[in-house]
């Protein structure tokens, strides 16, 4: 079972976290900056696995992990999965965000993370692999676009709350107020409508 996905930058910066199992906070965050240094210092031609950190679980848990341009993708795995199946698995991954971003850089992570959330959910849910068919998830993610488009987005619920205001009938405003002494004087208002 995959324990945690982890991706970051070259520094350090974790631009994408998601664990499948329960920790603290701060113990994720340990986890994050252990995972980092493991694998940063390993030389590149040095074989992609090794063993899980002391945090995570130590000899049981494998970092299965690849480097792409800034990018370190990081998938903590107990010992039931298999290395090269989860190479695999990063690389549909990478890909499949590659083609749903055109060209992925990351960049994409930071400013579309919700839309990165739900590629991984059509990858791995719980902690299980759920589809490896990168055509299959593209057509899915081109799918929930295609809903958003239809629902009007997010992108337009400002032009559509301003809309709705402007069709609430209300009667018209009253110009002078009285109550007892005091005398109020409504400004005209529509011109700001």
């Amino acid at each position: 079972m995959i324990q945690a996905i982890l991706v970051f930058n070259n520094h350090g910066k974790p631009r994408l976290v998601r664990f499948y199992q329960r920790f603290p906070e701060e113990i994720q965050q340990q986890i994050v900056r252990e995972t980092f240094h493991l694998v940063l210092k390993r030389d590149d031609n040095i074989c992609n696995f090794l063993e899980g950190g002391s945090l995570i679980g130590g000899s049981d848990y494998k970092l299965i992990y690849r480097h792409y341009a800034t990018l370190y993708f990081v998938f903590c795995v107990d010992s039931s999965e298999s290395e090269l199946g989860i190479l695999d698995l990063i690389q549909v991954f990478v890909e499949t965000l590659d083609k749903c971003f055109e060209n992925l850089c990351e960049l994409d992570l930071i400013f579309h993370m919700d839309k990165v959330h739900y590629i991984l959910q059509e990858v791995v849910m719980g902690g299980m692999v759920l589809e490896t068919n990168m055509n299959e998830i593209v057509a899915q993610i081109e799918a929930q676009n295609r809903l958003e488009k239809s629902e009007g987005g997010l992108s337009a619920a400002p032009a559509r709350a301003v809309s709705a205001v402007k069709n609430i009938n209300l009667p018209e405003i009253p110009r002078n107020i009285n109550i007892g002494d005091l005398n109020i004087k409504v400004p005209n208002l529509s011109q700001f409508v």
